[in-house]
């Protein structure tokens, strides 16, 4: 029999090893004992399995020791059998005894979770639907090595830390049970001792593939989502040499419907919706800001603590009330393909938030964060940073790239806050810091993860990429790994963004005195794959809309941005614009309101979005502007020097040998008669004028919109033409025989 103190332990939810006491055990005299914990019940006795009460077996009564709870008995039946219990309402159930099973991770599961080189823990820890010994329920795994007890609570037991203690698998600090009869839907959270006894916070699951909408905290027990099967053509679509014009999307923001509460837009609604605009406008992509779930509206899903499941604040109806979100976004990526469309996220393994239902202090100590603030706490965000140098939380991180990829079918995956990532000093004062192993600022642990994460990737999922928002001059971020670089495919151009917005704000009458703000990117434009970003964070905390840096008045502002836009798409590099940005939004982007459709009643939004369209067909259909962004051999400036006027003149090519012109005048004057030096006689036809009437432009061009060549020298050349450019205007121009 247990003794007294192990019995007060039981009762108390503070034994450290609950299944070396409870269910099935061999007593020194060779007979089987049975004990449970079950409080509140009146009496309790087994059953042989599947018995429901109707063998001829006669139950075997189990005794209670002092009230508490805590029930035995002999028992001669084996190992499978089941608990009847009369509780203290009077009702009696039968119950499967959680203590009779065995080990929930296999020997080899343990082994690479201690190595920190399992590629898909997701399929073992957490919570994961299982039938074991023919009983279906769900297997819960939780890593908390410095732990003293951990229990899962939730709906089935009363959220109770004292019923469901969980085993300890030493051998790698993962604490286990299956609790038979829980299913699909579940709720539930972890509940940890801390070595020193205390009663921590109840946690939410790491690795939960569903949860509770904000500001309800409680994971939720869902099916895994099936591994969708490789294809060739979305790895054609995201190769460096496709063509790649990203739309990037806040889903909260885009489009709310003001008649039902000005509610946001689920899953299926936003497939309807945002999958066919997109695609009508000729985008390659959508780019989502997080969509893993997070607890506050503000952060734009920033600040995440649901790295393994897709946000309950798009389920539809059907799905909040069946299996969550998870479905539902994995339709909205299906129809996101089928219209061509790739889909990408962001993904955030920088930092994450304190929220005490999360990942802060886990078990009691610093377990996912580092413990030096000076390492573990962003200045910036409030938040905390990832314990890089830890294999089991680079684990943790990798693994759930490779889920989103795997089991949502994402093209692709842009890497938030890199730049924060590579330096531990990234915006700290000095002595706010500590130096690497070698004293310098790289985070040496940050780096060898995030190569691992793209390692991964390439060799898991071919198909997809990984683009990082990096802000500084590290080298080779988007090289192989075995070249000595990051691994990444692609990398934010952030210089190219804030230099050139910065000459669009300029009074054009100051213009020729920053001509270089325009023409420095291409210095360094094939060291790295870049994207050209104008993203969210170019049009929110004060910095105005995209539209409102324009100077002038009206009429320029849009001409200015038509001629910003056209020169983006000519130039190498692939595109990013953020919602809103296609049609002209007047206001400064507001997370927490739809974006001003209405606009488009007016003629000049209209014509900036019929602008858009146009460029990206314009793209898509000539290699020339995509097919060797990340190469010299695809661009050659005509002239570049012409600063007086403001004048900008280059040549992109294919590999192939098809060519088209790009110029841009960024002066509010027509130049008329302007000569420009070519490669080669015959026609160049004008393909696209951002002046033109059709975008509410002036019309100018250059007459019947194509130009013959002439044997005069210009700019280096034997042959010229010559053209009428337009006021704040970009033209397209293309050679024919």
């Amino acid at each position: 029999m247990l003794s007294l103190q192990e019995t007060e332990l039981l009762r108390q939810g503070r034994h450290p090893d609950p299944f070396a006491v409870l269910g099935p055990h061999t007593a020194p005299d060779g007979r089987t004992w049975v004990r449970a914990f079950l409080p509140g019940a009146l009496t309790a006795w087994v059953l042989p399995q599947g018995a429901q009460g109707q063998s001829a077996s006669a139950p075997a009564p189990l005794g209670m020791r002092h009230e508490d709870g805590v029930f035995e008995g002999p028992w001669s039946g084996g190992t499978a059998y089941r608990l009847g219990v009369r509780w203290a309402d009077g009702s009696e159930s039968q119950v499967e005894d959680p203590y009779r099973f065995g080990a929930v991770l296999g020997e080899v599961d343990a082994w690479l979770l201690a190595e920190g080189k399992h590629l898909r823990p997701f399929e073992v820890l957490g919570a994961n639907l299982r039938v074991l010994d023919g009983v279906a329920g769900t297997a819960f795994a939780v890593w908390a090595p410095n732990a003293s007890r951990v229990s899962v609570v939730g709906d089935f037991n009363f959220w109770d830390g004292r019923r469901h203690p969980m085993r300890l698998r030493r051998e790698c600090g993962v604490w286990e049970i299956f609790l038979p009869g829980v299913t699909e839907g579940a709720r539930y959270k972890f509940e940890l001792l801390a070595a020193d006894g205390r009663l921590l916070p109840q946690k939410a699951d790491p690795f939960a593939r569903q949860a509770e909408l904000r500001p309800a905290t409680a994971s939720v027990v869902a099916a895994m989502p099936p591994v969708a099967p490789p294809s060739l053509q979305r790895q054609a679509a995201n190769a460096l040499d496709a063509p790649m014009a990203i739309y990037e999307v806040h889903l909260a923001s885009w489009r709310r419907k003001p008649e039902e509460g000005d509610r946001w837009l689920n899953w299926d609604e936003l497939a309807a919706t945002l999958v066919p605009y997109a695609a009508d406008l000729g985008f390659t992509h959508l780019e989502l800001l997080p969509v893993s779930e997070h607890p506050f509206d503000g952060s734009w899903g920033y600040q995440t603590l649901g790295l393994f499941a897709p946000t309950a604040r798009f389920a539809s109806p059907q799905d909040a009330a069946s299996g969550g979100s998870a479905a539902g976004f994995r339709r909205f990526v299906d129809a996101a393909h089928a219209a061509g469309l790739g889909v990408l996220l962001d993904w955030v393994p920088a930092h994450f938030p304190s929220d005490a239902h999360g990942l802060a202090e886990f078990d009691g100590t610093h377990l996912y964060e580092y413990a030096d603030r000076r390492e573990g706490f962003h200045n910036d965000w409030n938040t905390l940073i990832y314990n890089f140098g830890r294999t089991e939380v680079r684990n943790f991180l990798v693994a759930s790239a490779l889920y989103w990829l795997e089991r949502f079918d994402i093209d692709g995956l842009r890497v938030d806050a890199v730049a924060s990532m590579l330096y531990r000093d990234y915006s700290r004062k000095p002595g706010e810091w500590i130096p690497n192993v070698h004293g310098g600022r790289e985070n040496l642990e940050a780096i060898a993860f995030l190569k691992r994460t793209n390692e991964v990737v390439g060799g898991e999922r071919p198909q997809a990429v990984t683009l990082a928002e990096e802000s500084t001059a590290f080298p080779a971020v988007s090289r192989p790994t075995w070249a000595g670089g990051l691994g990444f495919h692609f990398k934010w151009n952030m210089g190219w963004m804030h230099d050139t917005l910065q000459y669009m704000q300029r009074d054009p009458i100051h213009r020729p005195y920053h001509h270089g703000e325009m023409t420095f990117g291409l210095v360094y434009a094939f060291t790295e794959n870049f994207v050209l970003p104008i993203s969210h964070d170019e049009v929110v905390h004060g910095k105005g809309s995209l539209l409102a840096k324009m100077p002038g008045d009206r009429w320029q502002k849009f001409a200015n941005l038509r001629a910003y836009l056209g020169f983006m798409w000519g130039h190498p590099g692939k595109k990013l614009l953020f919602m809103g940005c296609e049609f002209g939004q007047e206001r400064e982007w507001n997370h927490d309101i739809s974006l001003d459709w209405h606009l488009l009643d007016q003629p000049e939004h209209r014509g900036l979005q019929a602008l858009v369209r146009d460029l990206n067909l314009l793209y898509r259909a000539h290699p020339a502007l995509f097919e060797q962004d990340f190469s010299g051999a695809g661009f050659e400036w005509v002239d570049h020097e012409d600063a007086r006027r403001s004048v900008l003149s280059f040549l992109r090519k294919s590999a192939s040998g098809q060519v088209l012109l790009v110029v841009c005048n960024l002066a509010p004057v027509v130049h008329h008669g302007f000569r420009l030096g070519v490669p080669w006689a015959g026609t160049w036809r004008e393909r696209l004028n951002t002046d033109s009437a059709h975008y509410g432009g002036s019309n100018v061009g250059t007459p019947l919109g194509a130009a013959a060549t002439e044997a005069v020298y210009s700019h280096g050349r034997p042959q010229s033409i010559v053209l009428s450019l337009p006021p704040l205007a970009t033209v397209f121009l293309e050679w024919t025989d």
